[in-house]
This record gives structure tokens, sequence and C-alpha cells, in this order.
């Protein structure tokens, strides 16, 4: 009796992979980009990196709008920003700085301007335009708490080890009990 061989998976399949999550995602978010004047969903996508962290809990892309010329030529581009009032002028101040990382996102100067649209903190148009709070400044532990962590981790001679199970001690002891 002659065995057949097991069927070999095609070679496409095999150096496909595992495909990431935006690998699914990318093709309907490049259209959505489009749709509003983005040509380069990373802007998108990566809001955070290109504006800095400062910024972007700030702002939010809307849309590119393209000069008489049209998206061919790419010059005199403007990018809508919503922004919270209360945060415009200090954004303002960016705008130089912004535009010149948008531009750096596109390799050349597609962006000639930066229109700001004040908004409600909450933001509007479909929830686009959510601003994050800002993080919530970590508590100064209770010293009794420091003192049961540390005499927890005390036989350990490593520092950085005492100082992970200091943490983790301290971790389980601030916990909120259910």
């Amino acid at each position: 009796m002659v065995k057949k061989p097991l069927s070999q998976p095609s070679a496409e399949r095999r150096q496909r992979g595992f495909e990431p999550a935006f690998g699914l995602m990318k093709d309907p978010v490049r259209v959505a980009g489009e749709a509003r004047g983005f040509a380069v969903a990373r802007l998108l996508t990566h809001w955070a990196e290109v504006a800095g962290s400062e910024l972007a809990g700030k702002t939010r892309p809307v849309k590119i709008s393209y000069a008489r010329g049209g998206a061919e030529g790419g010059f005199g581009a403007t990018l809508t920003l919503l922004v919270k009032a209360a945060e415009a002028p200090m954004v303002q101040m960016a705008l130089p700085v912004l535009k010149e990382r948008v531009n750096a996102v596109y390799g050349y100067a597609a962006i000639s301007h930066i229109h700001l649209t004040q908004t409600a903190p909450i933001g509007f148009a479909e929830g686009q335009a959510e601003f994050t709070p800002a993080p919530k400044a970590p508590k100064a532990p209770d010293p009794a708490t420091l003192a049961k962590a540390q005499t927890a981790a005390e036989g350990v001679e490593d520092p950085s080890l005492r100082l992970a199970l200091e943490q983790l001690a301290q971790n389980i002891l601030t916990r909120p009990r259910s």
C-alpha cells in the first residue's frame, strides 16, 4: 500500500503567515481617508506620532482641501483640525512646527495652511473629535504601605528584584477590595 504525500499549502499562503490586524483594515481606512482628502492614511492612523502627544491630545485632523489645482499638484493644500476652544491659542502658536511635521509625513511641502475649527471639549461630527483627558498624576504611596512592602521584600539580596517585589507588594496592598 502506497501512502499519498500530504498536500503542501500554496507558496503564497506559506509566505503570508499571520496577517496583522491592521492589514485587514488597511483598505477601508485608506478609502475613508481619501474621501476626506487624506492621500496618506498614516496622518490619520498615527496622528499622535505625527503631531506629538501634547498637540495630538488637543487636536484632531478632519480633512485636507486642495487649491484649484486639485490633488494632482498637492501644493497649497489646507489641513483642517478640530481643537477645543480653550486650547486654540496655544495650538495656533505651534502651527509652524505642526505644519513641518505634517509635511515630513508627505515628504514634500503638501500642506501650506492649517485651519483650526474650534469645538466643544466633547467634540462633534460623529465623535471624531473626542478629546482624551490628561492622565491623572500618580499619588504618593502611603508610608505604612511602603513599610509593609519593604518588609515583604526584606530578605532578597538582588536590588532590582527587591525593588520589583516591593512594587508588587505595593500594588497588592493598595488595590481596591471588592
